[in-house]
């Protein structure tokens, strides 16, 4: 029986094992990226066409500029107290005028028409007090006639009375006598006391009766001057001297009472209008000051008014002059205003530019030492004017950042430069 041969495995490296070496490397390889390689995403650009900044260690100042436009320190509106048809334009829109001055003359039919019948009834009024008052009079000097008539009654019947007492004292007459006599005296007292009660009342209701004509009377005089008031405000006069605006009437156009006519603008000085970004409503405040400088001169001003709504994104102010003002100053005119907001600090500085429009200021591409590449960083940012930006954190001094607009670069994490 014949037995097999054992066969010896050759030794040494085959084929599959550089296989299976070259997949641990791979392998090896693929985790290192993993774990540490760079994934930032890269955008190559030409440094030469981009704006870069150096980060300052300097003084902020704490200012916006503003643009105002000049206008009159107060403007007073024409509002028509009586309205009426335009008769005539005696000022034209612009001119100068002294208080008092007829800018326009209106007219109304029916205003005189109530005039008219206003100075009727008062004429009807105060006769009718004439005759009152001599009803008044006639009826006083009747009553002083009465009076006597009663008085001389009261006499004659007191000295019969006192006769005839003395006589039935000593029984020369009959008692029925006496008594008679005595009832008419006593009568005659008693209607002494009503006729003067009458008299007195009669005065009283004299009295009032003319006090409510003399009050009638003066009602209707009042009334009657309102009413030649009214027909003098159908000439629109200017209340002050200045400058006539703007004047919307034409000849022949119906007014109606209350309809703004027009504007006159007092022109003893000036104020400064102008708009501010909503950002800075809660900074800006009355009493700020403000300066421009115009043909090397430096003028000052204040904050007098902070106007509260906010419309598109704006609000409004007023400014006024301290001390002086230019002399060729008109309104309309235009000014560049530099409003401080508060007191210079120092602090960590960054010039202004496009970038802020796309990270809103809370990142930036900062350069590395050589100059090579930026990669982005988170910053924050404070206060800012119109040259620098107020840097809290992120950011040392001497550092360089892309200050240009980023709209180019998209979501990449790195610039590195051509």
């Amino acid at each position: 029986m014949s037995m097999d041969k054992v066969i010896e495995k050759k030794k040494g490296l085959k084929m599959k094992h550089f296989y299976i070496a070259a997949g641990v490397l791979l392998l090896v390889f693929l985790i290192y990226q993993i774990g540490f390689g760079d994934h930032q995403s890269v955008f190559r650009a030409e440094k030469d066409k981009l704006t870069v900044s150096t980060v300052e260690d300097g003084q902020f100042n704490d200012y916006i500029t503003i643009i105002g436009q000049v206008e009159p320190i107060t403007t007073i509106y024409l509002d028509v107290e009586e309205g009426g048809k335009v008769e005539e334009i005696l000022i034209e829109e612009g001119e100068m005028v002294k208080k008092g001055d007829v800018i326009l003359r209106l007219k109304n039919s029916d205003l005189n028409t109530t005039i008219m019948n206003s100075e009727s009834q008062l004429a009807y009024q105060a006769n009718e007090l004439r005759n009152t008052q001599i009803s008044i009079e006639q009826q006083q000097i009747e009553n002083q006639r009465s009076k006597m008539q009663v008085d001389l009654k009261i006499i004659q019947a007191e000295r019969k009375y006192k006769q005839y007492d003395a006589l039935y004292k000593e029984d020369l007459i009959a008692k029925e006598e006496y008594l008679q006599v005595k009832e008419d005296f006593e009568l005659s007292l008693k209607e002494k006391a009503l006729t003067y009660q009458k008299f007195t009342q009669d005065s009283i209701f004299r009295t009032n009766q003319k006090k409510n004509m003399d009050e009638s009377l003066e009602n209707m005089r009042l009334n009657l001057s309102m009413a030649r008031h009214r027909l003098e405000n159908l000439n629109v006069k200017a209340p002050a001297d200045g400058q006539l605006g703007l004047l919307d009437a034409e000849i022949g156009e119906s007014i109606s009472r209350g309809q703004r006519l027009g504007m006159l603008h007092i022109l003893t000085n000036f104020k400064i209008n102008a708009l501010i970004d909503e950002h800075y409503i809660d900074r800006v405040r009355r009493g700020l000051s403000s300066s421009f400088d115009r043909g090397g001169v430096e003028y000052q001003l204040v904050v007098k008014k902070v106007y509260p709504e906010v419309r598109e994104g704006q609000f409004e102010i007023d400014l006024i002059f301290e001390g002086e003002k230019p002399d060729n100053i008109r309104t309309g005119q235009t000014y560049h205003t530099k409003l401080e907001l508060g007191q210079p600090e120092k602090a960590v500085l960054l010039p202004r530019g496009g970038f802020f429009q796309s990270t809103g200021g809370q990142w930036v591409f900062v350069l590395n030492d050589d100059g090579t590449e930026a990669v982005k960083r988170s910053i924050r940012i404070g206060k800012q004017n119109p040259q620098y930006y107020e840097v809290i954190e992120g950011l040392q001094p001497g550092e360089q950042v892309i200050t240009s607009s980023y709209d180019l670069f998209g979501d990449n994490d790195k610039i590195a430069f051509k």
